[in-house]
């Protein structure tokens, strides 16, 4: 790929060894629900993917159910919580919209969670809320999409767990950056995605705590011990698995980041930006950082000019101009149209978070400079 890639947290570039497995289950399709020779060689490469994605995260094996990603996992952990005799639903405010908008499809009442200036959800209101009548399905993201911005996830459970509710966590982002342990974490249900550690997009994981229940939302065939019907996608599930065995192998490569993004922060800062939950505890690969006046497809515009690519927040809402819902939730209105994320991955070097600080350090001087002649100008 030409120009330097800084949008991991959209979508991560794939890893040559997750491209050699699928090339090589691509190459012997088998339905793995067949009995025969092509067939029992396809369920082995399902088999030992969802090993490899329950050791990612802590978890049985058995406990993971594959599917199309993170939206239909998402779907059906909530699905599944409702289900089991979840009678309203609290959602935190920085929550991904696929989460947000299945909760506010589901039928039941919804509260929203809200986060601090930092981003961090309130525990404080979260103990009020479960204190009220009815059983609530909890769901809290365990790193922000955009900010990185890490949850209590583990204080909230203990919560949840004294008020006899069910507690969903997407794990999507933090899975592979940092250490996720379904165990530690205690959540009902967890949700991963394959492209965002380096796997195949279209691949996603369902993960249920021991002795959970969920329910199917793809009816068909017992595909996934009866959870989600359908063929599997051997070659998707093959390359996840492989990403998620190399994303456990470098975590501690991740921490390097921090140092990489840090150097970054301090110098967009000085120029002007920023920097959106900056003093809490983030995910190592990412940088969320706004400028006023200046709107995010301008920015993007201009750099991606100048060969690094970044985005606006969420993959889900780029090439539309409007508020970043995190932003906005922190409170930092006048912020939150000129919103960039920055995010590194496996293959990411130093050398491309010091191109895109050098980059966006120039584009914002000429800008200013712009604006200030045209101010010039009408006075």
């Amino acid at each position: 790929m030409s120009g330097i890639y800084l949008d991991y947290n959209a979508s991560g570039l794939v890893r040559p060894e997750v491209l050699e497995i699928m090339t090589r289950a691509l190459a012997d399709n088998g339905n793995p629900s067949a009995v025969h020779a092509a067939g029992r060689r396809a369920r082995a490469r399902v088999e030992t993917a969802r090993a490899q994605v329950g050791d990612l995260v802590g978890a049985d094996p058995t406990a993971v159910v594959f599917n199309s990603g993170g939206t239909e996992a998402n779907a059906q952990g909530i699905a599944s919580a409702l289900a089991a005799g979840c009678d309203r639903l609290i959602v935190s405010a920085t929550e991904h919209p696929c989460v947000a908008e299945t909760a506010a499809n589901a039928g039941a009442p919804v509260e929203v969670l809200p986060v601090d200036a930092n981003g961090v959800v309130d525990l404080e209101w979260l103990a009020e809320a479960l204190s009220r009548p009815g059983r609530a399905v909890v769901a809290i993201h365990h790193a922000n999409n955009e900010s990185g911005v890490i949850q209590p996830v583990v204080e909230a459970a203990k919560l949840v767990r004294a008020a006899g509710g069910w507690l969903h966590v997407d794990a999507i982002q933090s899975a592979g950056k940092i250490p996720v342990d379904m165990r530690v974490l205690d959540a009902d249900s967890l949700t991963l995605s394959a492209h965002k550690m380096g796997g195949p997009q279209g691949v996603g994981a369902l993960i249920f705590k021991e002795g959970v229940s969920g329910v199917r939302i793809l009816h068909g065939a017992g595909q996934e011990r009866g959870l989600r019907a359908g063929t599997e996608n051997v070659p998707g599930i093959a390359g996840f698995g492989v990403a998620a065995d190399s994303a456990a192998r470098d975590l501690e490569t991740m921490a390097s980041h921090v140092g990489w993004r840090d150097a970054v922060e301090a110098r967009v800062k000085a120029a002007g930006a920023t920097i959106i939950g900056g003093a809490v505890a983030r995910l190592p690969n990412t940088l969320f950082m706004a400028v006023e006046g200046w709107d995010s497809p301008q920015q993007l515009i201009t750099l991606d000019l100048a060969g690094v690519m970044v985005s606006a927040g969420s993959a889900c809402s780029s090439g539309k101009v409007k508020p970043s819902k995190t932003i906005s939730a922190m409170g930092l209105n006048t912020l939150a149209t000129g919103g960039v994320r920055v995010s590194g991955g496996w293959g990411t070097i130093e050398g491309d978070w010091v191109r895109f600080a050098d980059a966006w350090v120039a584009a914002y001087n000429k800008h200013k400079t712009r604006a200030a002649e045209r101010v010039r100008e009408v006075a």
